[in-house]
């Protein structure tokens, strides 16, 4: 009796381990206005399956407006116009494009766009990112929201226009 109590126990631990799913990397920034603009939010990031998924919601936006969105490589917001942050987040040192097709730069991400209301809510899928340690993590650098639409084209940076809001990306 007492050994199958205790190959029951031993079964019910070992079953309890296989349960659990295993931690999946997160982090989050919080969008400040930056160079006099009304643009705030927040982007929440999970890493799952190969990719990082971004949760965007942002207010303050002109309705309708398209926005340039990149990841940069420096973890500082503070200057009023954002440019503490440095440059696209650029480890492979390619072209800049759209995220999705090569070339492309790790920090290149895809545009956003205001309803009518000047919000964003937006899901995006991230590649050739990660939220682990290494040098492909984006975390410990500044997510920055432009004023322009990215062209996709403009050396280095797509020609979208004023950083108007920076957030640095940090794990909980």
């Amino acid at each position: 009796m007492r050994t199958t109590r205790l190959v029951l126990y031993t079964m019910a631990a070992t079953l309890a381990g296989c349960a659990t799913t295993p931690h999946e990397p997160s982090a989050q920034a919080t969008l400040e206005p930056r160079s006099a603009s009304a643009a705030a939010g927040r982007v929440s990031l999970v890493e799952h399956a190969g990719a990082v998924h971004a949760h965007v919601e942002i207010q303050g936006l002109a309705p309708g407006s398209e926005h340039g969105f990149h990841i940069h490589d420096k973890g500082d917001c503070s200057a009023p116009d954002a440019s503490s942050a440095g440059g696209h987040f650029n480890p492979g040192g390619t072209p800049h494009g759209r995220a999705g097709t090569d070339p492309h730069h790790a920090g290149d991400i895809p545009s956003v766009v205001a309803d009518a209301k000047g919000e964003v809510k937006a899901d995006l899928v991230l590649t050739g990112i990660t939220l682990a340690p290494g040098p492909l993590s984006v975390v410990g650098r500044a997510i920055v929201l432009h004023a322009k639409r990215d062209d996709f084209t403009t050396q280095p940076s797509g020609d979208s226009g004023p950083r108007i809001a920076c957030g640095v990306i940090a794990s909980p």
